[in-house]
């Protein structure tokens, strides 16, 4: 009996594209993404992933707690105080570990990939992105 030769992986089909829907300019337009300033940051007890920011938006009511699944890319959490960071800012409110968070960390990638999306110079708390 032959034995069939071994397939390499340049030989298999390409692994099928995911197909994500398309949205409207309409829709794009109810996400607010606005440049925060990192005013402190701890890692949320007993967790791996998570960390607590207070982040300043320049808002009358003063800094927000946010929460991100982003401690696995954080040597040291006050390395992201006084950074400008990219946030949604008009998510409703979400309790992550008995914690309001009040937006969402606007990142990119995952893994050696993973970068924070920061402005290229410095620009008033609370930008918005357009």
């Amino acid at each position: 009996m032959i034995e069939p030769e071994p397939i390499s992986v340049s030989e298999t089909a390409p692994l099928p594209e995911v197909v994500t829907p398309k949205i409207s300019i309409q829709d794009l337009s109810k996400i607010e993404l606005r440049v925060g300033t990192v005013r402190a940051a701890e890692r949320v007890p007993e967790t791996d992933k998570l960390l607590k920011c207070l982040v300043d938006f320049g808002e009358a009511t003063g800094p927000r707690t946010i929460v991100s699944g982003v401690a696995m890319y954080v040597t040291e959490p006050n390395d992201l105080v006084g950074k400008q960071l990219a946030y949604i800012t008009n998510l409703a409110p979400r309790v992550i570990k008995g914690i309001e968070s009040n937006g969402m960390l606007f990142a990119v990638g995952e893994g050696d990939s993973f970068a924070f999306l920061t402005p290229s110079r410095e620009v008033p708390p609370g930008t918005s992105a357009h």
